[in-house]
């Protein structure tokens, strides 16, 4: 759903291997003009999670992603998974099938997820106007795998535009469904295997050099690159897939409406249990074989990532997460970041799987207990006090 200059943009973007260097924005490029992006998140999403539904608020923010990108026809358009929300960037001849899946995602949301989902859909001329921008670059996860990264401040910007309720997208109709094909929650909460699975966001502030702002980042990403796996929370052979029915139901929610859902849910149970049975007799059944997916799952990860700031979840031991509370606190000192971080045992894992058989499946990390909400909440909760005492 994109015209020659859309497709060059997306084709051209800069792609880079080291991730210390995330923060260089000599590596972005401004969005095109015309294009929007599209954002959402949980209402209340602390809450909901101090209720036991941390799951529910994640899959609602990859449901976001699945809706839209499904919408546009399968683009590898630049997103990213926020844990309780989303933000995707729309093409201009996309707007009317991106503000459509929206709607309808939100109602779904409400109505089988019981959480209320704000959407908006942000002109990019808008962004501009008010004196941020919007620029992409992409990580090289795998050989198989980039994630899209925003910097420019535009993104932010759109976030708290649309809690103070600018360019709405008002829910659909009662009933109404959005495309959400791919859409998987059938793992477990991955345990720590170094101590702590640690959710950190890390923002820079309005009056912070970029260049020292960057600097920390690159510190900060050192010392997690230190730990196993990078830090990643999935070990580098894979989770180990367990005959569980944790995810069956919201899995059965997102592939069928009610009242059909009776064949839905035998095929993803049928699923879980066939991925068990390859993983441990190691067969290949219809070029799908259980320990390849696995481990292409850990490459294709999105435990850390820049959304106008670096975001990270990942497993460190107490060493670790010391040095990288103390570069923080330091440079929150100085100014030049704001920051919150949120300590659990366990991450979760929300996919989006197009085809058993592709190599581009893409999965979320989040804390099991919280994560990005809670670190973001934090964060607030310290500015407040900043403020407050100034």
């Amino acid at each position: 759903m994109t015209n020659q200059n859309d497709n060059a943009f997306l084709s051209d973007l800069p792609t880079f291997a080291e991730f210390e260097d995330v923060a260089n924005l000599a590596r972005y490029r401004p969005l095109p003009e015309g294009w929007a992006l599209a954002v959402a998140d949980v209402v209340s999403s602390t809450e909901a999670i101090a209720r036991g539904k941390y799951k529910s608020v994640n899959m609602a923010g990859a449901s976001v992603i699945t809706a839209v990108l499904n919408a546009l026809e399968g683009g590898d358009y630049p997103f990213v998974f926020g844990g309780d929300g989303a933000v995707i960037a729309v093409p201009p001849n996309g707007m009317v099938a991106a503000g459509t899946a929206l709607a309808a995602v939100a109602r779904w949301i409400e109505e089988d997820l019981g959480l209320n989902m704000r959407t908006a859909l942000v002109p990019l001329d808008a962004v501009r106007a008010a004196g941020h921008d919007v620029r992409i670059a992409r990580f090289q996860a795998s050989s198989d795998m980039t994630f899209a990264m925003f910097a420019g401040g535009g993104a932010a910007w759109a976030e708290a535009q649309m809690k103070l309720g600018h360019f709405a997208v008002p829910k659909a109709d009662p009933g109404s469904r959005a495309d959400l094909t791919g859409l998987s929650c059938r793992w477990n909460p991955v345990a720590s295997r170094n101590g702590q699975i640690v959710s950190i966001i890390a923002v820079p502030t309005p009056t912070a050099r970029a260049d020292d702002f960057r600097s920390l980042v690159a510190r900060v990403v050192a010392v997690a690159n230190k730990a196993g796996g990078l830090g990643n929370p999935l070990p580098p052979e894979g989770p180990v897939p367990h005959l569980t029915l944790g995810g069956v139901a919201s899995e059965t929610h997102a592939r069928a409406p009610r009242g059909k859902r009776v064949m839905a849910r035998i095929k993803v149970i049928v699923a879980i249990f066939m991925t068990v049975l390859l993983y441990r007799t190691n067969l290949t059944l219809g070029g799908f074989n259980a320990r390849d997916y696995v481990r292409q799952m850990t490459r294709n990860t999105d435990f850390r990532k820049f959304d106008d700031g670096l975001k990270m979840t990942i497993d460190i031991n107490a060493a670790g997460l010391a040095e990288i509370e103390a570069l923080l606190e330091a440079a929150s000192t100085a100014g030049v970041c704001q920051f919150g971080l949120h300590k659990q045992d366990q991450a979760l894992v929300t996919c989006i799987v197009p085809s058993l058989r592709a190599q581009d499946h893409m999965h979320f990390i989040d804390g099991a207990a919280g994560g990005y909400a809670q670190a973001a909440s934090h964060m607030k909760a310290k500015a407040a006090l900043r403020m407050a005492l100034a």
